[in-house]
């Protein structure tokens, strides 16, 4: 059941695992105002959630998403006033960035334009070995801007810069090779990959998980010589953590620890 009445996003939830479906397949999941004010909001019923601890991203229809609306880039004025308002793709893409849990991004066909935001502001990505990535900006008289933080945040500089200045199609192997994605599975394997995954995550202690991507974005941020003591800060805080006490314990003990994510 969905917690909201979402009308371009499908939310759902099972034991562990909160899935979001981005849910316009006759616009092949383009991203409308609407949709991306949904997903931010999402994220956020998410993290308040304590059962939650890993979120998986995709697309119904047998696509994940072939970027922003077009149609709509004259004026976008289908937002919803049943739900709350909290912003835009730059909310979105920080939305993603902040969230304490891993996003899975599950890739059917395609991600195209700025549905590369939401490939790179995701934790892991796994796709059909056909699927294809590609920023055709630029064949439209246009330029990814939005995509660039992110995607070069993601791959080399070279790399982004042939998808950006191209437009080619990149396959689902070519993906693996320069980072972009992590996994690229047959069809038919797609749901267990994803699943699988799921599963070990959600097995983690999300204290520690919480902690350690908020650190890991931050660092990021810092020189080396900056990152040492702060990351040795976060780490002194981690130790302080009841999930941290009970892995210790259930380690001497030999047995399976009890996650309370605190």
């Amino acid at each position: 059941m969905s917690p909201l009445p979402f009308k371009s996003l499908i939310y759902g939830v099972s034991e562990h695992v909160c899935t979001l479906t981005l849910n316009r397949p006759e616009k092949r999941n383009a991203l409308s105002a609407q949709l991306v004010n949904e997903l931010i909001v999402a994220l956020e019923t998410a993290e308040a959630d304590p059962i939650i601890r890993v979120v998986v991203l995709t697309g119904a229809g047998g696509a994940f998403c072939a970027g922003a609306d077009l149609s709509l880039m004259g004026g976008d004025s289908d937002q919803d006033p049943d739900i709350p308002h909290r912003g835009g793709f730059v909310e979105l893409n920080l939305a993603m960035r902040q969230l304490g849990m891993p996003i899975i991004a599950r890739v059917e066909r395609y991600a195209m334009a700025g549905a590369l935001a939401l490939i790179c502001g995701s934790t892991f990505v796994i796709a059909e070995d056909t699927a294809k990535f590609c920023a055709p900006e630029i064949d439209r008289g246009l330029f990814p801007m939005m995509v660039l933080a992110s995607l070069f945040r993601t791959v080399s500089k070279r790399d982004g810069l042939d998808m950006v200045l191209t437009g080619r199609k990149v396959s689902a192997t070519e993906a693996v090779n320069m980072g972009l994605i992590n996994q690229a599975v047959s069809a038919d394997q797609l749901d267990a990959a994803v699943a699988t995954l799921a599963e070990t995550l959600a097995n983690k202690p999300p204290a520690a998980i919480r902690m350690g991507l908020a650190a890991y974005h931050e660092a990021e941020q810092l020189d080396f010589e900056a990152a040492l003591p702060f990351l040795q800060d976060q780490l002194m805080e981690v130790l302080g953590t009841e999930d941290a006490q009970e892995g210790i314990m259930a380690f001497l003990a030999k047995r399976k620890p009890k996650w309370k994510g605190r």
